[in-house]
């Protein structure tokens, strides 16, 4: 499939005609053909209108025929082969192994959703019968979930494939019945392209109503927000920085009509090292470590960028493993110039700080827009003290937090702000103080992990990936995983209505053949 610097409405491939603008190559720094036409407040207003118009037609969708749907575009994405893994490459800076195993989890996610769907847990049938006899009487009540309406969605640019265009946004969304309009990455509009119109011939293919998916480009945040403040649009999913995330909920709660936005945004990740797990294996930590903070050239949402640890010889065992192990990596290639530049501008200013010690650096081979890692140190009274010390570093950087006993470590864990991921290193000498982490740190991170490292998440029923606050706009929720559908959904109850007129999953005869909630048991 070419590329023609096209985007989405409804089943149309329309070029934009309000500006233009390039992909670009972060390892050749060049910009790439062909030329993107952006999208106009009129391009916007027919997308919203289409996704208006289906949302009742695709939501009334049998549950069976929206499987399909979902596992249709999993079929188109893996149908255009090399093509996507080669621009996605060339956009990215990212190796096509990384992009193939991103290609398939995006994939996996789509049929997980599949499978979703069909089951039809997500609908949560509850019926209550009517009890006449009693006083007062209770009428027979029936509840069932339903999709919000149109979603925006806005791709993320660590993740070209996964956390985009056909990601887990859009995959949780189409779930749940709603219409989605993508608002593109311009670090990814080739990629783009070819994912937007892989779902538009899975739109086809299925017979889904037109404006079942859009997908609209801009040249600046012009777009973005007049997407969340359009009247059509019911909720927002975002992956992205604080500032962004931030800018996109004060516009939706600005609007006549507030929405939700589910924003994933700003995460260090406390990664624990407990005195057992030192003592029994320092040198081996920092080899994980390493790997960890490097992989993907720092540039996941699950960078382990705070280490936390008491002082002691094993922790200098574990330093000077680091910094041989991380001397060995080279200087990876970043997504964007932006990205890389605002890297570099960070770590220049956290070498500035005062109480702060530059302790190991990565190599500094490397071609295009190269990140070199590196690894800070302070003890916990500076870090404590400095709110700069807990701000989102994107790239392979660290710190290391010594504390000097039990109660400052803690004291430290109390201090973080909200987190998608909390590690502890631990052995059974460190149950104790593991114990003593354990409420704080359900209190802190979506997401607690023992003896592993954070980076990598899985697709699954039981994954959470969320957070409180900074970590993501609303820590009731999750981004990946099976109950990602419950942020498009919401509750309807049907009272005394006739049985001709009630949803499938609502009637006597379960022609779905539901597991249902009735009269307050499971049947």
């Amino acid at each position: 499939m070419n590329i023609q610097g096209e985007m989405i409405i409804g089943r149309q491939a329309v070029r934009g005609s309000a500006g233009t603008l390039r992909a670009y190559n972060p390892t050749t720094r060049a910009e790439m053909e062909p030329e993107f036409g952006a999208a106009s407040m009129d391009d916007l207003a027919a997308a919203c209108l289409l996704a208006e118009q289906a949302f009742d037609a695709y939501r009334g969708q049998p549950l069976e025929q929206r499987a399909r749907f979902l596992e249709t575009i999993a079929d188109r994405i893996m149908d255009l082969g090399p093509a996507l893994i080669e621009r996605a490459s060339a956009e990215s800076g990212l190796p096509a192994a990384r992009l193939e195993g991103e290609r398939a989890r995006t994939c996996n996610q789509l049929r997980l959703f599949a499978k979703v769907v069909r089951d039809g847990h997500f609908l949560e049938a509850t019926l209550d019968s009517a009890l006449p006899q009693r006083t007062p009487p209770r009428p027979d009540l029936r509840m069932r979930k339903i999709g919000l309406g149109p979603v925006a969605v806005f791709g993320a640019s660590n993740f070209p494939l996964a956390f985009s265009v056909a990601g887990g946004d859009t995959a949780s969304a189409l779930a749940a019945g709603c219409p989605v309009v993508v608002k593109a990455h311009n670090a990814h509009l080739g990629t783009s392209e070819l994912v937007g119109k892989a779902i538009r011939q899975a739109v086809e293919d299925c017979g889904m109503p037109d404006g079942t998916f859009s997908m609209l480009i801009g040249t600046g945040f012009e777009i973005g927000l007049a997407l969340v403040q359009h009247p059509v649009i019911k909720a927002v999913g975002f992956t992205g920085s604080r500032n962004g995330g931030l800018a996109l909920v004060n516009a939706a709660q600005a609007r006549k009509e507030p929405i939700p936005v589910y924003a994933e945004m700003s995460s260090i990740n406390p990664f624990y090292l407990l005195p057992g797990a030192l003592a029994a294996g320092g040198a081996k930590l920092a080899q994980g470590f390493v790997d960890s903070l490097t992989m993907g050239t720092g540039q996941f949402c699950t960078n382990p960028g705070l280490v936390i640890a008491l002082a002691g010889p094993d922790l200098d065992v574990f330093r000077t493993a680091v910094t041989e192990a991380l001397a060995a990596k080279g200087a990876g290639t970043m997504l964007t110039a932006g990205i890389h530049q605002a890297y570099v501008d960070a770590i220049a200013r956290r070498s500035g700080l005062e109480g702060v010690e530059l302790i190991a650096q990565g190599s500094t081979d490397g071609c295009g827009c190269a990140a070199q890692a590196a690894l800070y140190q302070a003890d916990a009274a500076t870090f404590l003290s400095n709110s700069a010390l807990e701000e989102e570093i994107f790239g392979p950087s660290s710190l290391i937090v010594v504390c000097k006993d039990d109660a400052e470590l803690l004291e430290v864990t109390r201090h973080v702000e909200g987190q998608l991921t909390a590690t502890i290193h631990a052995t059974a000498a460190d149950r104790d103080l593991a114990a003593k982490l354990m409420p704080t740190l359900e209190r802190k991170a979506g997401r607690i992990l023992f003896n592993g490292f954070p980076t990598g998440v899985e697709v699954s029923h039981s994954m959470v990936h969320g957070g409180p606050f900074p970590a993501t706009s609303d820590s009731r929720t999750t981004s990946v995983g099976a109950t990602a559908i419950e942020r498009f959904l919401r509750p309807v109850c049907y009272q005394d209505v006739p049985a001709e007129l009630l949803p499938e999953a609502l009637r006597d005869e379960n022609p779905l053949g539901l597991t249902r909630m009735v009269d307050g048991k499971l049947q």
